[in-house]
């Protein structure tokens, strides 16, 4: 069976939870994982699953400004950070409004600043809703993996692998059960 991994990501860490959440999915997926501004309707096609996941800006995804505001930063003299490639592009916001009805799998993550979800808002609870409203079936509650100053927090990669595993593991289950029951 066949998955993607969409991902939206400003400086790297968004890229890497969704590259550590495809090789977790490809012990049992063909895989394919892409960003947003690479993700067009031939992504999709033929996959069972999709898992789609962005940074967290303003406590949702991100949106023109809040990307805008994010180059700035990393443009600025005494800045460390290094600006992914597409970043100033069409975000996973944008990228949900253009989706058409989908009938896969899916599941959504974002990545956040460490703190309580309330205080810091999560991507991924607007993009599991987004999924929805275009005929995903979500078989997952929306993860999210915290980054500190610039980098995930130590061993969040590692987790995000595991949830692509936990994720695979789900996917057979649920599918095994459905074609027995046929």
């Amino acid at each position: 069976m066949r998955a993607v991994v969409v991902y939206e990501s400003m400086y790297g860490n968004t890229r890497a939870a969704a590259e550590a959440i495809g090789e977790g999915l490809r012990r049992a997926w063909d895989v394919t994982v892409v960003p947003v501004g690479r993700a067009g309707p031939e992504v999709l096609d033929g996959a069972a699953l999709v898992v789609v996941g962005g940074p967290t800006h303003v406590h949702g995804m991100t949106r023109p400004r809040s990307r805008a505001m994010a180059v700035e930063v990393s443009r600025r003299p005494e800045s460390t950070l290094h600006l992914e490639e597409g970043a100033e592009g069409p975000g996973v916001r944008e990228w949900l409004a253009a989706l058409g009805h989908v009938h896969v799998l899916a599941a959504a993550f974002d990545t956040r600043a460490t703190g309580l979800a309330v205080l810091t808002g999560r991507a991924s609870k607007h993009i599991s809703l987004e999924l929805g409203r275009h005929g995903a079936h979500l078989v997952t509650r929306p993860e999210s993996f915290l980054v500190s100053g610039e980098k995930l927090v130590a061993g969040e990669e590692a987790r995000a692998r595991r949830w692509g595993e936990q994720l695979a593991a789900v996917i057979t289950d649920l599918t095994t059960t459905q074609g027995g029951g046929n």
